[in-house]
């Protein structure tokens, strides 16, 4: 290494920090592994048994009231990050309108009944944390569907080639087959390279620089939604992570909560794969001020 330093060429990253960057990959592959499953799962099988005028009939015909609908629904459906944009692509395929599909891959991650408990359990005593994060999530959500309904087109949203529904000739168990296998084989990819994405973040960057900005209202809001963004925590244990950063003030902690299950680096990763990257870096980039913007308001109201 001395040698490497005098000849100015750059050596190999300390055996410590390759076990760390390995461990933490695949954790986080790990951890979202069981989700994605269940989300991939959850897609072929809409395609395979549902029939499409289902949802035409579970949701108002306008897009603009569709959309806060959406956004309920995640309250009563647990899932992840991973598993919802699966979900979600399997909805637009079937006829649901983009802005409520798109509303509800927002709000289940973020509001659903295992993310809540979890949350009041990780702030005992804090009921007000579990509510504003409740409330900024679902207004992100819903602010981010009218959103589409009025700036977003159609070219940006781009599905994967995919069987859609039950073909003549082949079982309903075997289109199930098929749409699973071509979905998760589809994400999985993507999610190793998110998870690797935030596996190279959690080892550059020191944990001082955490204090840096704490002194600070306003950076420290920002600051937290960009480290919950590379850190891509699933939905489930952020609250615990948000929790032990007593340092940062309660409304930078909520904007933490609210981020991450709605935009990290696996999450782009999965979005680009199956809505294509002209979507994903624009609807990611407007989802994070959205919600840094809720976080803050919501913040400064309830907390």
């Amino acid at each position: 290494m001395a040698a490497a330093a005098a000849t100015g060429v750059v050596g190999w990253p300390e055996p410590g920090a390759v076990q760390a960057w390995r461990t933490i990959c695949l954790a986080i592959t790990v951890q979202a592994l069981p989700f994605l499953l269940l989300g991939t799962a959850l897609s072929g099988a809409i395609n395979a048994f549902v029939p499409a005028h289902v949802f035409s009939r579970a949701l108002p015909k306008r897009p603009a009231l569709a959309v806060p609908v959406a956004s309920a629904a995640g309250v009563v459906l647990p899932g992840c990050e991973c598993a919802s944009v699966p979900v979600a692509g399997s909805l637009i395929r079937r006829g649901v309108p983009p802005a409520a599909a798109l509303a509800f891959l927002l709000s289940a991650p973020a509001v659903n009944p295992i993310v809540l408990a979890s949350t009041a359990v990780a702030f005992p005593g804090a009921p007000e944390m579990v509510a504003a994060r409740l409330l900024a999530s679902l207004a992100t959500s819903a602010v981010m569907g009218w959103l589409w309904i009025r700036l977003g087109r159609a070219e940006w949203l781009r599905l994967p080639a995919h069987r859609t529904g039950h073909r003549p000739g082949h079982s309903r168990w075997e289109e199930f087959r098929l749409g699973f296998q071509h979905d998760f084989l589809h994400a999985g990819g993507f999610l190793v390279l998110g998870a690797m994405a935030a596996a190279t973040f959690n080892v550059a960057v020191e944990r001082s620089v955490l204090d840096t900005f704490a002194g600070s209202p306003w950076l420290s809001v920002i600051f937290l939604a960009a480290l919950a963004i590379v850190l891509a925590v699933c939905s489930e244990a952020d609250a615990f992570v948000a929790a032990s950063l007593t340092g940062f003030s309660p409304t930078a902690r909520l904007a933490f909560m609210v981020v991450g299950p709605m935009v990290d680096v696996k999450l782009i990763a999965l979005q680009s794969g199956t809505f294509g990257r002209a979507f994903a870096v624009r609807f990611s980039a407007a989802t994070a001020v959205v919600a840094v913007a809720c976080s803050a308001l919501t913040g400064w109201w309830v907390l």
